[in-house]
């Protein structure tokens, strides 16, 4: 067993996981920069300031070329090496790319500035990780081999064991242990780190979160078992659900022989930094600030609570938050006790949410459980119910390959789309964000040379009114033909309805209104006549249209997907409740919506 002691080495997050913690991710590069020179001058092992949500986010809400960021922070700190978290064959995403895509960005990143790729799959499944690991390898950078921890019926230190042979075998430079929601406990992690040490010439990697308030003893366990480097997070923007202080750690083992040799002045000035900076986003902080034991139980990480809490009060059913806390244990085993780590804690996550307020069990099913169930996005750590199998498969077949053995080469197809839809995107760069998010990245491409609209602050945490009951429908002068144009509010939406003396209607339009939700597309100019009595389907929660499925005047059985939502990142089949001809649709691809809203009418 090798317990050589040894200085600690320190992975500070401040850049990646600790803003993407406590501040939903929303640090710009603008309030990194002026700190960097002072982060290379501390002498951490890395720094991880990559991966993860921030490429999302800084093409979807702060207006950044995540490349860039990149490049920039590296003529700031040209020493200390870049660290960032690559979800595999996710990249940075939410679903698999094909071999071409993952190839192209890990060598992309490579060439920008990044030099460990920290990866990991969210069901440990290494197939998924292994074209990425052999390109890292083959650009000559650090490959950090990820074992997602968690706590099931079927995940033990002898399972563990078995994974850090794998990745061993694979070609890892390191190994880690990644807790994204702070499940171990003092006991386990000296287990485990010492029977990796027994097992495992590869020095050891902990990252573990602060959320159950055990970080700290953990850390020390960690320690006397002889692990190599731990991440930290600097104080300012430590602690709940981020990770342990820099700077507690480094005073702990000054002048021991783990003495990590950093210098406390300088962390100090760099935490009265980033003191500050927090202050910038305070709206986008959580409630949750302090430790819930809880979490050993429901194994939900941080991040994924607020997501919940925001979605659950979007549709005034902030009440019901408890209720979805416990349902989500239940959905995790009823698919296999997957991991909770993006993707599939937000898969789980969403899935619990729907069966709550739909108020029966996967009465609404998303796209992404039922991939998940069908083994697109691996193989699943144990049996699926039965029940939801049965519901999802369908007569599908649960695929037991690599889900990306299945996905054709994407790069040639990525260039040629990208030449009817944005002409003048024509780098690498630029590609590869569009392959990876082809919608919002489109958008980006229209304003990232235009000044940041900001965000508006986020709704009072307090519950909001009930939705408005329909508005009484106010008649307007008879149109020449013998028909009418109402004026109708339904779940807060003005819409002009024409009627006319047969009782049929034109489909409905929306009227303008500063009160309406969102803007609706009008309906279609071929848009067939409906009943007046035809009920609409509804939007089943809050999000935005990702795709219509369907036009004016097709035929729908009962069961087709006539609408695709997206809502924290998960994507939801809307459904024909019955066969007939779609009569028009209300909203247009981008459109946010509440639940209830109208979405498409089907006579």
């Amino acid at each position: 067993m090798d317990k050589t002691i040894h200085p600690l080495k320190i992975t500070e997050v401040v850049l990646r996981d600790a803003h993407q913690s406590i501040l939903a991710t929303r640090m710009k590069t603008e309030d990194m920069l002026p700190i960097a020179e002072k982060l290379d001058k501390v002498g951490f092992f890395s720094l991880e300031m990559w991966g993860g949500a921030t490429f999302d986010t800084c093409i979807r809400f702060l207006n950044e070329d995540p490349w860039e960021r990149v490049r920039k922070l590296k003529k700031k700190i040209p020493n200390t090496p870049f660290q960032m978290l690559l979800r595999g064959q996710n990249c940075v995403g939410y679903r698999h790319y094909a071999d071409d895509i993952v190839e192209r960005f890990v060598k992309q990143s490579a060439d920008v500035g990044i030099d460990i790729f920290r990866i990991f799959d969210a069901l440990n499944d290494f197939r998924n990780i292994e074209t990425a690991v052999n390109t890292v390898k083959k650009c000559g950078k650090i490959a950090e081999g990820a074992i997602s921890y968690t706590v099931s019926p079927v995940h033990d230190v002898a399972l563990y064991l078995k994974m850090v042979k794998r990745l061993e075998e694979m070609g890892s430079d390191i190994i880690c242990i990644k807790d994204m929601a702070g499940l171990l406990t003092p006991t386990v992690t000296y287990e485990l780190i010492s029977e990796i040490k027994k097992t495992s010439k590869l020095p050891v990697h902990l990252h573990t979160h602060a959320t159950t308030g055990l970080v700290g003893m953990n850390i020390q366990c960690a320690i006397e078992a002889g692990v190599d480097m731990v991440d930290t997070a600097i104080s300012s923007l430590s602690m709940g659900t981020s990770h342990y202080a820099t700077e507690c750690l480094v005073a702990a083992l000054k002048g021991t022989p783990h003495d990590t040799g950093l210098d406390l002045n300088l962390l100090s000035e760099i935490a009265d930094y980033f003191k500050e900076v927090r202050k910038h986003y305070a709206q986008f902080e959580s409630d949750f600030k302090g430790v819930d034991i809880n979490i050993l139980q429901s194994q939900i990480p941080g991040g994924m609570i607020s997501n919940m809490e925001n979605q659950l009060r979007e549709q005034n059913a902030l009440d019901k938050l408890e209720e979805v806390l416990k349902e989500v244990p239940r959905v995790r085993k009823d698919m296999g006790y997957p991991p909770l780590v993006t993707p599939t804690s937000q898969i789980v996550g969403s899935q619990a949410t729907l069966n709550v307020l739909t108020g029966e069990r996967y009465k609404i099913i998303t796209k992404e459980t039922r991939e998940c169930v069908l083994g697109k996005y691996g193989r699943l750590p144990a049996a699926i119910d039965e029940e939801l199998l049965a519901k999802v498969a369908q007569n599908q077949e649960v695929i037991d390959c690599r889900p990306a053995d299945l996905l054709e080469p994407e790069w040639e197809g990525v260039i040629e789309e990208l030449k009817e839809k944005a002409k003048d995107i024509t780098s690498d760069e630029d590609r590869l964000t569009y392959a990876i998010f082809p919608k919002v990245a489109l958008n980006f491409f229209k304003t990232r040379h235009q000044p940041m609209v900001e965000e508006p602050a986020p709704p009072e945490k307090a519950p909001a009114a009930p939705a408005a009951a329909p508005a009484p429908a106010a008649a307007a002068p008879a149109m020449a033909g013998g028909s009418a144009v109402y004026n109708v509010r339904v779940n807060g939406r003005d819409y002009s309805v024409e009627v006319s003396m047969d009782d049929s209607s034109s489909a409905p339009a929306p009227a303008p209104s500063a009160s309406a939700a969102a803007p609706v597309a009008p309906a279609p100019a071929s848009a067939a006549p409906a009943s007046s009595s035809t009920p609409p389907v509804t939007a089943p929660l809050p999000g935005s249209i990702f795709s219509l499925k369907c036009k004016a005047g097709d035929h729908v059985e009962a069961g087709d997907t006539v609408i695709v939502m997206e809502s924290m990142k998960m994507e939801t089949d809307i459904k024909a409740p019955s066969s007939g001809t779609v009569q028009s649709i209300l909203v247009k691809e981008g459109d946010t919506v509440q639940t209830g809203d109208p979405l498409v009418i089907i006579g």
